[in-house]
């Protein structure tokens, strides 16, 4: 029989590179806590207080992509996703953006349909 001297955490350590040690967990606890320092700034500050900014669709993609990119954080790193194999991530990915592209398409005929419906009332004899 063959002589494995390699223990399961050994293993693990070896299947993930660097894995979710301590510095890197505060690592990504600064990156999130940075993001959410900028939203917070960004809406209270030089939204509110200041009046630098106004509120439109700039601002709103702005807060979407910041809120994308900790998401990403989060499921990467804090799921234990970006230490899968590749295959399972894309597979996880596309089952995400059809999710999303549902979402949107739902709330697409929803706004329509309330648009439709208040323009023909359900009872017009009354």
């Amino acid at each position: 029989m063959a002589h494995h001297d390699h223990t399961l955490d050994s293993h693990d350590a070896h299947a993930h590179g660097e894995g979710m040690g301590v510095k890197r967990i505060w690592q990504v606890f600064g990156i999130l806590l940075a993001i959410t320092a900028v939203e917070f700034l960004v809406a209270l500050g030089f939204v509110h207080h200041w009046n630098i900014v106004e509120k439109g669709a700039a601002l709103y993609a702005f807060y979407i992509v910041l809120t994308l990119i900790k998401a990403y954080y989060i499921v990467a790193f804090f799921m234990h996703l970006k230490f899968e194999k590749k295959s399972f991530i894309i597979s996880c990915s596309v089952v995400f953006i059809f999710i999303i592209y549902f979402i949107v398409l739902m709330l697409i005929e929803g706004g329509y349909l309330l648009d439709h419906f208040q323009q023909h009332p359900v009872y017009p004899n009354k």
